[in-house]
């Protein structure tokens, strides 16, 4: 027998039903500045992913992980990752709005960004989804070089479709492409790789190869093709390497196990080793890192949308919650402190929403030395920061939940798993402070205009000033010091153009209340420690309007 011993009060409605778009001012002003001409889509869009039926599709697809077999029935080999139908529709609801390719099917200006905004409003869906949607994207500029590859897959790469079959390319409608640098020997040290690639026919760029080796992270195994590094004579070489030869047979790619992740659940990630493995040399021989390190510099743009987007996604479930649960006779929301924390988190996610569409932007002027600077500088500096940022953040938004927040059956306990991967994925944060200190040597007059362009914002800001005059002075020490202080110089890089970013479009009480937040050492790290409580309603407001 059962009978009721109590009632369910004071527990929060779970939030579905809204627009991802619509309700996101920064992100809806940012776009209208930029590709109004997409805006429309993207309320659609928002409408769409803010759906019930839609957000279970990514607890679906976290809560059945794919499954690796290496053999049929009749034990013959075939390496197939079978994916629960949520991660299907999730790529389907990706490619829909050509979030794989929008930029190189439409350059029109703001085109960036619209595919920026687009990716960002999915990412606060699920993660793992967007890892071969991502690669996909970022292949493409290389791809584009190699006129004769490129001509047979170009249909395909900027289909609108998802086909999940696991064909020879040839007989796809739409194809995803992955990527396979990190060797067990050496991680982020890709120079170190082993695995060899043995000429075929010809040698050189657009001559078939066949590879023998391993890789340790091999991303989205049931991609249709990958960019792999290997080792010929004159050095490490990038190649194309599909998943089904030319012939219509498997291509001797063997899936050994799957990695058993963190978080990124519903996505795969594979160890693989490659028997004669076929594969078309991409870019001159010998250069391969230089060519896929445009792929990367493209992938580590995405890790700072996520992260962006994961901030956003958990300050939304924050603040609702707060507004809908009640603790000492008033609801948190309504309580000071509480207010204080929800300001702050409101404060960084808007921050970093406004350089995540700067950095997209600046992806348009690739010759403009000061939206080159703005690329190649600052978005490392952003995927070290924000990345890093996105774990402590999601962290306190847990918090603010409870008990609640801290079990599964809940949507910060992903979200808390996902964070940490953007850090990790495309080189983690020490490797992304010494890229940015590389690439102010490279950049040079880009940086002084770089740092300019943040002058002139800042001269109307005491605080912005002293933090951009510390910058300079640190950015003065010998290489060496320089080197050990490449976190804290990234970091102030990165809080300056944030609080340069907030001035020139946020209100001005939000961008005021940033800036402080930053230079008042005795708010450290930790979420609610602003100093004024005066603007921190209206904060909120424009965080979370519903």
């Amino acid at each position: 027998m059962q009978w009721q011993t109590h009632q369910v009060t004071n527990q929060v409605p779970q939030l579905q039903e809204y627009n991802l778009f619509a309700t996101d001012l920064a992100l809806a002003e940012g776009v209208q500045h930029a590709a109004a001409w997409h805006a429309h889509a993207l309320i659609q869009f928002g409408i769409e992913l803010g759906s019930g039926a839609v957000l279970e599709l990514g607890e679906l697809a976290n809560r059945h992980p794919p499954e690796l077999h290496t053999h049929d029935r009749n034990g013959n080999r075939i390496d197939v990752v079978e994916f629960h139908p949520s991660w299907h529709a999730l790529l389907t609801l990706l490619r829909k709005e050509n979030l794989h390719a929008l930029p190189w099917m439409d350059a029109r200006p703001g085109a960036q960004v619209a595919r920026a905004a687009g990716y960002f409003l999915q990412a606060q869906v699920e993660s793992g989804s967007l890892c071969p949607t991502t690669m996909t994207f970022a292949s493409i500029p290389v791809l584009q070089n190699e006129t004769a590859l490129f001509a047979t897959l170009k249909a395909k790469l900027f289909s609108s479709q998802h086909d999940g079959r696991d064909l020879p390319l040839a007989h796809k409608q739409a194809i995803l492409i992955g990527m396979g640098m990190t060797e067990k020997q050496g991680g982020s040290d890709v120079r170190s790789n082993s695995t060899l690639a043995r000429p075929l026919s010809g040698i050189g760029r657009g001559a078939d190869y066949a590879l023998t080796g391993h890789k340790w992270f091999f991303s989205a195994p049931m991609c249709d093709a990958h960019l792999v590094l290997a080792r010929t004579e004159p050095g490490l070489s990038c190649f194309f390497v599909p998943r089904w030869q030319p012939d219509g047979s498997k291509n001797s790619v063997l899936i050994q196990r799957l990695k058993d992740k963190l978080g990124n659940r519903s996505n795969a990630s594979a160890e693989v080793e490659f028997q004669d493995a076929y594969g078309i040399m991409i870019g001159e021989e010998g250069r391969g890192i230089q060519t896929i390190i445009e792929m990367t510099n493209i992938t580590r743009l995405d890790c700072v949308i996520g992260s962006a987007a994961l901030m956003r996604q958990a300050l939304v479930q924050a603040v609702h919650h707060a507004r809908h649960r009640s603790a000492f006779g008033r609801p948190l929301a309504a309580q000071p402190l509480m207010c204080n924390v929800l300001a702050d988190l409101a404060l960084e996610s808007e921050a970093a929403t406004l350089l995540m569409l700067q950095l997209a932007s600046a992806c348009e002027q690739p010759k403009n030395p000061l939206q080159r600077a703005w690329q190649r500088i600052m978005t490392p500096a952003a995927k070290f920061w924000i990345c890093k940022r996105a774990l402590e953040f999601t962290g306190e938004c847990m918090e603010i939940w409870g008990g609640n927040g801290y079990v599964e059956s809940g949507p910060m306990a992903r979200m808390y798993r996902e964070a940490p991967v953007n850090s990790i994925w495309e080189g983690s944060g020490n490797v992304m402070c010494l890229d940015v200190l590389r690439a102010i040597e490279r950049e040079t007059e880009g940086f002084d205009l770089l740092l300019e362009d943040l002058q002139d914002t800042a001269a109307a800001h005491p605080g912005l000033l002293r933090m951009l005059k510390t910058l300079r002075r640190d950015l003065r020490q010998v290489p060496e010091q320089r080197e050990a202080q490449a976190r804290r110089l990234a970091q102030s890089l990165v809080l300056v153009a944030q609080g340069a970013l907030m001035l020139r479009h946020a209100p001005a009480p939000a961008a005021e209340a940033f800036i402080a937040s930053c230079v008042d050492a005795a708010s450290g790290r930790i979420y609610g420690t602003l100093a004024t409580a005066g603007a921190q309603a209206a904060i909120l407001k424009r965080a979370w309007p519903m």
